[in-house]
């Protein structure tokens, strides 16, 4: 079955950088969009990169020239390199797999930056 686990995170202050990074197994990586999204307390999720299996890439407005995606085929793996952080950027980052129709999602990992 599908597993996205993910890893990283923490807390930063603001300006800093971190990195997440999910781990997957259970269909063929290479072959699937992977994507990265978040949800701050009280908010809705929302998708902040997406990477294509071609390694087109994309991002939300407001992460753009900060957040960089990046694939790892052979390790089955995705990351999200996060620099300039701001307080506003603090939620839970979660991987996603989108199998039409179903999305698969990781257990989540707290990003926090304070200002």
């Amino acid at each position: 079955q599908v597993q996205l686990v993910e890893s990283g995170g923490g807390l930063v202050r603001a300006g800093g950088s971190l990195s997440v990074s999910c781990a997957a197994s259970g269909f063929i990586f290479r072959l699937n969009t992977m994507g990265w999204y978040r949800q701050a307390s009280g908010k809705q999720r929302e998708l902040v990169a997406q990477i294509t299996p071609g390694g087109t890439t994309n991002y939300a407005d407001s992460v753009k020239g900060r957040f960089t995606i990046s694939r790892d085929n052979a390790k089955n793996t995705v990351s999200l390199q996060m620099n300039s952080l701001k307080p506003e950027d603090t939620a839970v980052y979660y991987c996603n797999l989108l199998i039409s129709p179903r999305d698969y999602w990781g257990q989540g990992t707290q990003v926090t930056v304070s200002s």
